[in-house]
């Protein structure tokens, strides 16, 4: 598998697209079917049968693919969402939108996008509950798959991320992989359930489970390291091309293909883990459209969701943050 997007030979080459960054990205599109208006609130502790104290309440555009376009643009990569959006909720959304500096093609629907509330303490402690968003009838549904394969001509990647909303049937994004397959843009799969076990059939060049959702998908607990590699190793023979495995604050598993991988973060003291994963897929991805190995990708991914649970609230760290947890990310081949 080819992960970067110029050949061997050009990899020393300094090219006239290469980015503020330092280095050549393509286009990557992000897909999220299933928005949300974040509401984020700060407690001064999460305790049972007794009264806590609000310090701070938000609101933000929500989403994986959302918030993975705004890792990437902060990061210097090229990069666009394209996001489902409805109802009055609707409107408030867009509005959102506006604070993320990211290109937005917005496809219309009927009701009313979701409300998610996230309650983080000072302590880091976080309580997320999420609802299951709005009905999309069959024109819907459609009319978002051909804005998708529209806009993936040009696109070197598409990361298809997130929950399904209710009347979405669950190989959507498996029809999604293979047009993508088609048009030779590389698919990254972040999902949960059934939508994700029906993805992996397609095969997808990348899926970034959390170690949740592969307990699911596998219906067992990991509970060990040999639990983490071999779970790893069982995703990818379930048809991606290449795992990777969030473990939170333990890093991550890589398996690409032939080797397996261990990225392992320098201690934090994490403030809200929220979005940390969605900042580990953004920069894997972003990191491998830029020409990086697998391995290297594998350690800006957990880079990227290190900085950010160093954070407070659902917020992303910045490249120069994530640079320098990079550099005390160890990766090691298991």
């Amino acid at each position: 598998m080819n992960w970067g997007w110029r050949r061997k030979d050009q990899r020393n080459r300094r090219p006239e697209s290469e980015s503020k960054t330092g280095y050549n990205e393509g286009l990557i599109l992000t897909l999220t079917v299933n928005p949300a208006i974040d509401r984020n609130v700060t407690a001064d502790r999460l305790v049972f049968e007794d009264r806590a104290h609000i310090l701070s309440t938000s609101e933000s555009p929500g989403g994986r693919g959302i918030n993975a376009s705004c890792v990437i643009a902060s990061f210097g990569g090229l990069t666009r969402a394209i996001v489902t959006c409805g109802g009055a909720s609707g409107s408030r959304f867009e509005e959102l939108l506006g604070c993320c500096h990211v290109p937005v093609d917005l496809v219309k629907i009927k009701n009313d996008i979701r409300t998610n509330l996230t309650i983080t303490d000072k302590r880091g402690l976080t309580v997320k509950l999420n609802e299951a968003g709005p009905r999309m009838d069959k024109a819907e549904i459609e009319r978002l798959e051909e804005a998708v394969r529209e806009k993936m001509e040009g696109a070197q990647w598409l990361m298809l991320c997130g929950s399904l909303p209710p009347g979405v049937p669950a190989d959507f994004y498996a029809r999604l992989i293979e047009s993508a397959h088609k048009k030779k843009v590389k698919t990254l799969l972040d999902t949960d359930g059934e939508a994700l076990r029906q993805g992996l059939q397609a095969r997808p060049e990348a899926v970034a489970p959390s170690q949740p959702e592969a307990e699911r998908l596998l219906d067992t607990a990991l509970l060990t390291r040999a639990h983490f590699l071999d779970a790893a190793r069982k995703i990818g023979a379930m048809g991606a091309h290449a795992v990777v495995l969030s473990l939170g604050s333990r890093g991550a598993v890589g398996v690409d293909g032939k080797r397996t991988w261990e990225a392992s973060p320098p201690r934090i003291d994490a403030v809200c883990p929220i979005g940390a994963g969605d900042a580990l897929a953004a920069a894997f991805t972003w990191a491998l459209a830029a020409g990086k190995s697998f391995d290297d990708a594998l350690r800006w991914g957990v880079a990227a969701g290190s900085a950010s649970a160093k954070l407070p609230g659902v917020t992303f760290a910045s490249l120069a943050q994530t640079r320098e947890v990079y550099e005390r990310v160890e990766v090691r081949e298991a």
